[in-house]
């Protein structure tokens, strides 16, 4: 560590210029030799949990075994000594006695107690602060837009005041993979790369999550994602940890065109991962409440009939499925206001009447809706759909 060592066997040779010899047996002082192994896990998200194993030469009776951690960000409480089994050849009886710390010193010192004299193999662990990670990603769409490359690369930042000139690291995920890692120092590596992978872009309208492009008009905002599912071939034996990504597509000239950049959310297996890719301008989509209707049924209880109207257009040249999302909630908070108490509801004869079963709970509702092409001369056919909805028991 960053302890300056040598001044042990300065002060050893100090010693046995002014002790009687039968006092020699007593100094048994072993400074802690460089480390044979390191295995650095970054599995927390703030902390690292750090393994050295190291080869100290023991004497037989008490040794005294020093570690110190001056300007690191080691955390003391955690610091751990482990004796390793000896190799069958060489057998070697050692224990960990006791610990104590030296006052205003950030060290402590292992009383180990050896059978014999030899070298004994150690493992010492501890947590390290200022060791941290993060993980960023790079998709490449093809030119059709049904499959993607899907590279995933982890970037390890040093501000622990600790170097390593050898260790092993393992992220939580992927490979274990060997580098050094300097003072103040940042290392990059590729973790995984997913080919050919399944993509799905999305048009999806929700008044609450997305917003309105022109609330004025009822116009609302249809944004674009690429959604992926983390399942199926090299997917899936692991979650995808959050992580900024950088997104292209295949621009069919050898190329790729950038499109955008999201941070994807920790996706578990067999969930899905949604990449923003910016706004449709291309599909128009006018949101309006056709229908409010109130009607007592007791005293100061009411029950409600609304029917909100969607106005669709494609611009596109290719037909599209669009999404449209709905809080419940959120429209019985807009026709009359937040009671502060979950709603009941029924679904009525409108258009859009089978909710998606897998999507759609208690209060969000998800449709699909499929979208022509426009026609040869660029108009857009508008369609109409309508969401008919009974709110019971309201007061």
């Amino acid at each position: 560590m960053n302890r300056t060592r040598w001044l042990y066997p300065l002060g050893i040779l100090l010693l046995l210029g002014a002790a009687p010899l039968d006092a020699l047996a007593r100094i048994k002082l072993t400074t802690l030799p460089v480390r044979e192994r390191v295995e650095i896990q970054l599995d927390h998200p703030q902390l690292a949990l750090v393994e050295e194993e190291r080869i100290v030469p023991l004497v037989k009776g008490v040794n005294q075994v020093d570690f110190s951690w001056a300007n690191t960000r080691i955390d003391p409480d955690t610091l751990v000594l482990r004796i390793l089994p000896p190799p069958a050849d060489q057998p070697l009886d050692a224990k960990v006695l006791s610990v104590s710390y030296p006052p205003n010193e950030n060290a402590l010192v292992w009383a180990v107690a050896a059978s014999a004299s030899g070298a004994a193999r150690v493992r010492i662990s501890y947590v390290l602060g200022g060791l941290s990670k993060d993980f960023h990603y790079r998709a490449v769409a093809d030119h059709t837009e049904k499959a993607l490359n899907l590279a995933q690369y982890l970037r390890v930042n040093n501000n622990a005041n600790e170097a390593y000139d050898a260790a092993e690291f393992w992220a939580g995920v992927g490979d274990r993979f060997g580098k050094p890692l300097g003072l103040n120092e940042t290392k990059e590596v590729q973790l995984d790369r997913f080919a050919s992978v399944p993509v799905r872009k999305t048009y999806t309208t929700h008044p609450v999550e997305f917003g309105y492009l022109d609330r004025a008009q009822d116009k609302l905002n249809v944004p674009m994602h690429y959604v992926v599912k983390n399942a199926g071939g090299e997917l899936g034996k692991e979650p995808l940890p959050e992580g900024k990504a950088r997104i292209f597509q295949d621009d069919g000239k050898g190329g790729a065109a950038f499109l955008g950049e999201d941070r994807g959310k920790f996706t578990a297996p067999d969930d899905e991962l949604k990449l923003y890719l910016g706004l449709a301008r291309d599909i128009a989509v006018r949101r309006t409440v056709d229908r409010n209707e109130r009607q007592r049924i007791a005293g100061n209880l009411y029950r409600y009939d609304v029917t909100l109207k969607y106005e669709i257009e494609n611009f596109k040249d290719t037909p599209v499925t669009l999404d449209i999302a709905e809080s419940v909630r959120q429209i019985r908070d807009q026709i009359r206001g937040d009671s502060g108490r979950d709603p009941e509801w029924q679904l009525g004869d409108g258009s859009l009447r089978n909710p998606d079963p897998e999507k759609s709970d208690a209060d969000k509702l998800l449709f699909h809706v499929d979208l022509p092409a426009r026609a040869a001369d660029g108009q857009a056919k508008k369609q109409i759909h309508t969401l008919r909805l009974t709110l019971n028991n309201e007061w």
